[in-house]
Parts: structure tokens; sequence; C-alpha cells
């Protein structure tokens, strides 16, 4: 139903968010404001996108966001995804679990330190390894 590897073109983010979720919108706004151009989907159906991109439930978020092939589960901070897209690894994506105070679009100041993993789904079983800490 989803593309593995959906391609929102260089620059480009294509962001699934559930409807009424405002700090979705805040997130993209945070990718806008570092040059991403950002469609927005709503969709009720943001347990098959996880599921379509492998996303279990002990890594997901609120939104699931395609950028340059790549999947970024969460309110991953950009300099993270700058630094992950930049070096183009062969991996499907990087996540930040859950909705942590003070990640981008969250709002409130930052509480502990943001652990986001990358995990590939070409490796038979589903691979997962810390990717950044900040």
């Amino acid at each position: 139903m989803f593309p593995m590897h959906a391609h929102a073109g260089e620059g480009g983010a294509t962001l699934f968010k559930n409807p009424q979720c405002g700090c979705c919108s805040a997130y993209a706004d945070h990718l806008r404001q570092s040059g991403y151009k950002v469609k927005e989907v709503p969709t009720e159906q943001m347990s098959l996108i996880k599921k379509s991109y492998g996303i279990s439930d002990d890594m997901a978020s609120c939104h699931t966001t395609l950028i340059d092939g790549y999947v970024i589960e969460g309110h991953v901070p950009i300099n993270i995804v700058d630094k992950f897209l930049s070096e183009n690894p062969e991996v499907t994506g990087i996540f930040l679990p859950g909705m942590p105070m003070g990640s981008p679009g969250m709002g409130i100041e930052k509480e502990e330190p943001f652990q986001v993993y990358s995990y590939d789904l070409n490796e038979g079983d589903k691979a997962i390894s810390l990717y950044a800490v900040e």
C-alpha cells in the first residue's frame, strides 16, 4: 500500500499524522524553518502506515515522516535528521520513540537526553542500533 522507500524529493518531506495532533504540525513547522518543503498528510490510518514502514509500537511516535527515501519516525531534532541524510546510510530510517518533552514540536524544556535509533528492514529481522544521543 505504501512504498518502502518513498522519495519526497531533495528538500521535501511527507509527514503522515493523525488529523487531531497539534504537535505533529509543530514538528512540520520545525522542518520548514530548517528549509524543508513539508506536505502534511492527515490520516486515520497511522497504524497501517507505521506497519508498512516497519515501525513497531516500541519505536512509534505520533507521526511518520518520509524524506529522501528514508523514514524519520517522531520528533527527531533537525541536526540529527540533517546529519543522517548527509551520511546516506544503507538503512530504512531513524526514530525517536514516544513524545519526549523538549523535543521539536513538544514545546516544553528538555528533561533528558534524546536517544535516536536507526533501523533496517533489509537485514531479514529488523536490525536496530543506537544512532545518536543528544
